[in-house]
C-alpha cells in the first residue's frame, strides 16, 4: 500500500544543498527577487552554521529559515534590510553577536498546512536557548497591507492584524509563535510592493537569557557627573578655599560621582588677600596659588574616589599669562586644557593669552574634553574633539550677567547636538566687592543631551536654580551615544559633508 505521509526530517543545512534551496526559494520568493547567490548561502553556512535550518520530506527540502548573529543594541533600533543585506549581497553577520536575527523562512506551497514554519521557528527558538542568545529579531513584511493602504494607515493596519480582524500571511503567522511587534519601519525594503515598503520590527525574547557581566567591567557605560555651583565669597586665606572646595567634593563623592566640575576661575577670593593691586598685579598673585591648588584637588581626587575639573586656574609661564584647566583623575594622574580663545576683559585687563592645542582625555569613565566658558562658543573646537571620540565634554564659564550666560549655556547645547555628545556645563554666583574687576556673578548650571528620542524631550538631563549655590547630579548613558550615531532621527556626525568643508586640522 503507497504511503502518502511525509517523512520528515530537521537538519542543519549544508553546503551540498544549495541548488535545491535555491529553487526553492525562486519558487516562493519570485515577487522580491528570488534566490541568492551561492557567495551569500555559503557565507551564512559558514559563519553561523546552527542558524541554518532545513526540513526535507524524503530527502526533498521543503522548508528553510535562515539566520545571522547581531548586535541587539543596534539591530532592535530602526533600520533597513540593506543593514542586514548588502547591495553585493554579502550578509552582516557579527561573529560576537548577542541576538539573533531571521533572514527568511520559506517553506513549499505544496507543504503549507503542515505547521512547518512553525516547526521551523521553534528550532530557531532552541538555538537561541542553547546558545544563550538575547533574543530573536527579524523585519517582517507585511505583504496584505498593498490592499487596503488606500484606507488604512499602516499603523491602523498592524492593529487590525493584531486583533484578527485582518489576517496577514506574515505578520498574523509571526504573531502567533511569540514575537512582539517592536516599531514599523519605513523603507525597510523598498521593492516590496505588496507591503508598500513597510515592515515590522519582531523580537521575541530569550527569558533563559543570563548575561555576562564581568567582576570590573572594562568600559564604563553609566557615568555620573556632578556639578558645583559655586558662591563666590570673600576668603580669609587659601584653607578656607580648600575647605570649602572639599566640602563639596565630599559631597558629590558620597554620592558616587565619576566627575566633579568646578567654574571657571572660582579661586578668584583669593586676589582679595592682598590690597593694592592692579587688575594684572592681582591676576598674577593668584597665579601663585596655583601649583598648590592644583596638588590638593589631585590629592582630593584620589582620596574620594572621584575624578575633578578643577574649574580653571591662572598659570604663569616664561612671563605669559594663560587660563587652564586642570583634570585631577582619581588614579593620581593630571592633565590640563589651556584656554584656547581669550574674552576682550581677560586681554584687556588681565593680559592673558590663549592657549595652542586642544586635547581629548580617556578617562576611566569615558573620553571627555574641556572647553572654558568662551571656548564653547567656537564650534571648531567641538567638532576637533568629536573627531576625536569625545563624549562628555566639560564647560568650566564665568558670566556676569543673564545674556552673557545665555551664550554659553546656548552654543553648549548646539555643541552637544552637532557633536552628540553630553555637555555640562558649571558657574559661578555671587559677588566679590572687595576684588578689582570681578563683577557680580550669573549662573544657572546644568547638563545637555543630544536632541534625538533617547533623551529627555527638552535634551536638558537636569539644571540648578539661577543664582543659588548648590550641586547637581546627572547620570548619562554612554551606550545612547552609539545608538545615536547609528541610528538616530539625524545623525550629525555622519552626514557632514566633508566634500565640502574638509577634515579640521588637528595637526597641534
Amino acid at each position: 500500500m503507497e504511503n502518502n505521509t511525509p517523512l520528515l526530517n530537521l537538519r542543519n543545512i549544508e553546503p551540498g544543498d544549495y541548488d535545491e534551496l535555491a529553487a526553492l526559494m525562486d519558487l516562493v520568493f519570485y515577487d522580491v527577487g528570488g534566490a541568492w547567490p551561492r557567495m551569500t548561502i555559503m557565507d551564512l553556512i559558514h559563519q553561523f552554521p546552527e542558524g541554518q535550518i532545513c526540513i526535507e520530506d524524503s530527502g526533498k527540502i521543503v522548508g528553510a529559515a535562515l539566520t545571522i548573529k547581531v548586535d541587539y543594541n543596534r539591530l532592535s533600533l530602526s533600520h533597513t534590510y540593506a543593514d542586514i543585506v548588502n547591495e553585493q549581497n554579502v550578509i552582516q553577520n557579527q561573529a560576537s553577536g548577542d541576538a539573533m536575527y531571521g533572514l527568511d523562512v520559506f517553506v513549499h506551497p505544496d507543504y503549507r498546512g503542515l505547521r512547518l514554519g512553525r516547526r521551523l521557528y521553534e528550532a530557531r527558538k532552541e538555538v537561541c536557548r542553547n546558545q544563550n542568545f538575547k533574543a530573536i529579531l527579524a523585519g517582517g513584511r507585511i505583504p496584505g497591507y498593498h490592499a487596503v493602504a488606500n484606507k488604512l494607515s499602516v499603523l491602523e493596519y498592524i492593529e487590525k492584524v493584531k486583533r484578527r480582524e485582518i489576517h496577514d500571511p506574515i505578520l498574523s503567522f509571526q504573531l502567533s509563535n511569540g514575537f512582539d511587534v517592536k516599531r514599523i519601519m519605513k523603507n525597510y525594503l523598498p521593492e516590496d510592493d505588496k507591503s508598500c515598503g513597510y515592515a515590522t520590527l519582531l523580537e521575541w525574547d530569550n527569558v533563559f537569557y543570563e548575561e555576562e557581566v564581568p567582576l570590573l567591567e572594562s568600559e564604563k557605560s553609566l557615568v555620573r557627573l556632578g556639578i558645583v555651583q559655586w558662591q563666590m565669597r570673600p576668603m580669609l586665606s587659601l584653607e578656607d578655599l580648600m575647605d570649602q572646595a572639599e566640602f563639596f567634593v565630599t559631597s558629590l563623592s558620597n554620592y558616587q560621582a565619576d566627575f566633579v566640575l568646578f567654574p571657571e576661575f572660582f579661586n578668584a577670593p583669593l586676589m582679595g588677600l592682598k590690597t593694592g593691586l592692579n587688575s594684572v598685579e592681582a591676576i598674577r598673585f593668584l597665579s601663585e596659588f596655583t601649583e598648590d591648588i592644583k596638588q590638593r584637588f589631585s590629592q582630593m581626587a584620589v582620596t574620594h574616589n572621584t575624578n575633578i575639573i578643577a574649574g580653571s586656574l591662572p598659570i604663569l609661564e616664561n612671563d605669559r599669562l594663560y587660563n587652564v584647566s586642570y583634570l585631577l583623575h582619581r588614579d593620581g594622574c593630571i592633565d590640563e586644557q589651556y584656554k584656547i580663545h581669550i574674552t576682550p576683559h581677560e586681554q584687556r585687563d588681565w593680559v592673558i593669552d590663549g592657549g595652542e592645542k586642544i586635547k581629548v582625555f580617556n578617562t576611566d569613565a569615558g573620553r571627555i574634553g574641556i572647553l572654558i566658558c568662551y571656548d564653547v562658543e567656537f564650534p571648531e573646537l567641538g567638532r576637533m574633539m568629536a573627531e576625536q571620540g569625545m563624549q562628555i565634554l566639560f564647560v568650566p564659564f564665568w558670566t556676569d550677567t543673564k545674556n552673557g550666560y545665555l551664550r554659553v549655556r546656548l552654543c553648549a547645547q548646539a555643541r552637544a547636538i552637532e557633536n552628540e555628545c553630553y555637555v555640562a556645563i558649571g558657574g559661578s554666583v555671587g559677588n566679590l566687592p572687595r576684588v578689582d574687576n570681578v563683577d557680580i556673578q550669573y549662573a544657572q548650571s546644568a547638563v545637555f543631551s543630544p536632541s534625538d528620542i533617547y533623551f529627555p524631550h527638552d535634551a536638558t538631563i537636569t539644571e540648578a536654580s539661577p543664582n543659588t549655590e548648590m550641586i547637581i547630579f546627572a547620570d548619562v548613558d554612554l551606550d545612547k551615544l552609539k545608538y545615536l550615531n547609528k541610528a538616530g532621527s539625524v545623525t550629525n556626525l555622519r552626514h557632514r559633508r566633508m566634500d565640502l568643508y574638509g577634515p579640521l586640522n588637528r595637526s597641534k
